[in-house]
């Protein structure tokens, strides 16, 4: 029995702690870190008796994100218990929603530009991975479309901490913590893919102020489900589906997806384990080595004895919540990265940037209101304001500047009032004292002189006192204009127009 080929088919359920003030059922802080067991209290903790109650924003920010990945919100849900049995899993059950989830039917699509070219529409892979099918690619052949089932909201569980050769312990800060949990379709055919979606997601959910989306904090991770179809002597086989728990880096997902595809293929080729929709493998991923490990199996779903929750009444989402959530979804990324090209003739690297976070998008497009040359705000905050950004490790909100800064530091350099190299001083100065450029310009006496007669003088000057170099033009070497006007930006100290002072230059060389 021969391969003849065989691809993936993964599907991600990706968990995402919300940024309510509190935790979902108690009034204790949503809050990463501090001291262990600090922010607890008996709902949270799964005392006998304790009520929970849904926290205020919390339905309305589950249903912000499920508009923003194009789902249908649903006008009557409820919450349902979800029996299982860890440490960290005070209560012995997690409140979650199993068979009436708040989001249904959504999508994500994933630009092609962001694929290797083989993989794009009408390349080899793309064929080979039956890409062209249902729901696969968008209508303009731009996209490729990851299909979401549903977005349910739950409750996180606590953190177990292990101390090597010493005891384990139990963190139950994060119990309680408000999650979505995004369910995809098996659409995704590689590591890479699964990595590029959940970026996807992170930079959404992120515009919309859902979540904070970081991965090293634990408050968004991936559970990949993968399996594969494979094609031996003309027939398809499907292997058993293995669930790798909790992926919190985009390098982990490529990496543990692309190992457990290669372990079933192998599982496959010596014991021709097959499909079960009743059975699936938990595994882990050992980041040192490498590898994924089983954890546990699942037989099915009746393992979890799903309940309705008796202590929470089901409710109804009203139409004023929905508008609201509405509101604050607003154009999306890659909505915006489209028109700003449109708009403003910028580069896909210069808005796939710009674009990197909701408010410095905005702050780019307040700053372009009255600019006179947009491309050219576009690239002080890219390579000036941005560098400055890094360097001190602050957001576009803490700069000292406003976007009006910006724009009148471009108009001056386009109106020929200073020149660009006057301009990082402008900038420099700006950062500093936060003072607007008109004043800055003024108090250091950069405006430069664009008076026609001032600056011949200037020109009359410097050619009277390099005689040789006046020779050396004569004699062919051109370049010597250039130099020589640099000598008239530095006798007027830098305030001479320098395309004025160019074209005298060349103008009275060549009447001598």
């Amino acid at each position: 029995m021969a391969i003849d080929k065989w691809e993936m088919v993964i599907g991600c359920e990706i968990h995402t702690q919300l940024l309510t003030k509190t935790k979902a059922f108690c009034a204790c802080e949503n809050k990463y870190g501090g001291m262990p067991n600090s922010r607890v209290c008996p709902v949270c903790l799964g005392l006998p008796g304790a009520m929970p109650r849904i926290s205020k924003g919390y339905v309305e920010l589950g249903a912000v994100a499920g508009l923003a990945l194009n789902c249908d919100i649903a006008r009557f849900t409820k919450f349902d218990r979800k029996h299982y049995f860890y440490p960290d899993l005070a209560k012995g059950y997690q409140i979650t929603q199993y068979d009436i989830p708040l989001c249904t039917n959504g999508y994500v699509d994933l630009p092609f530009i962001h694929y290797p070219k083989d993989e794009q529409p009408g390349g080899e892979k793309c064929r080979e991975k039956n890409f062209i099918g249902e729901n696969c690619i968008s209508d303009d052949k731009k996209y490729r479309r990851v299909r979401i089932e549903r977005i349910h909201l739950e409750e996180d569980v606590g953190k177990s901490l292990h101390l090597p050769g010493e005891h384990s312990y139990i963190d139950y800060n994060r119990s309680g913590t408000p999650l979505i949990e995004i369910v995809t379709k098996p659409d995704m055919t590689s590591g890479d893919e699964a990595a590029l979606f959940m970026q996807t997601i992170q930079e959404i959910l992120r515009y919309v102020k859902v979540t904070a989306g970081n991965l090293e904090e634990g408050n968004m991770r991936c559970d990949a489900n993968i399996n594969l179809n494979v094609w031996e002597d003309g027939k398809l086989w499907h292997t058993p589906i293995s669930e790798i728990k909790n992926l919190n880096s985009f390098k982990s997902i490529r990496e543990a997806c692309a190992y457990e595809a290669k372990r079933q293929l192998k599982e496959f080729q010596e014991d021709r384990q097959e499909f079960n929709p009743g059975f699936k493998v938990t595994m882990g991923w050992d980041e040192a080595k490498g590898e994924t490990v089983v954890q546990r199996t699942k037989n099915s779903f009746v393992d979890y004895r799903f309940v309705v929750e008796p202590d929470i009444k089901p409710f109804s989402v009203s139409e004023e919540l929905i508008d609201r959530a509405h509101g604050k979804v607003g154009e999306l990324p890659e909505a915006k990265r489209t028109r700003l090209k449109k708009d403003y003739g910028l580069s896909d690297f210069d808005v796939e940037t710009l674009t990197s976070t909701r408010e410095l998008s905005l702050w780019f497009e307040e700053a372009a209101k009255g600019a006179k040359d947009v491309k050219k705000v576009a690239n002080w905050i890219l390579a000036e304001l941005l560098a400055v950004l890094n360097e001190k490790n602050i957001s576009i909100a803490e700069v000292s500047i406003t976007p009006k800064h910006i724009t009148e530091l471009v108009n001056a350099i386009a109106d020929k009032k200073i020149t660009s190299a006057q301009g990082k001083t402008v900038f420099a100065k700006m950062l500093e004292s936060g003072k607007m450029p008109a004043a800055i310009i003024k108090e250091e006496g950069m405006e430069s002189v664009s008076d026609t007669g001032a600056i011949e003088a200037i020109v009359d000057k410097v050619i009277a006192a390099n005689p040789k170099a006046v020779a050396d033009f004569k004699g062919g070497k051109t370049n010597v204009v250039g130099w020589l006007t640099g000598q008239v930006m530095k006798e007027s100290h830098g305030k001479a127009n320098p395309k004025v002072a160019s074209e005298l230059m060349t103008k009275k060389l060549a009447a001598m």
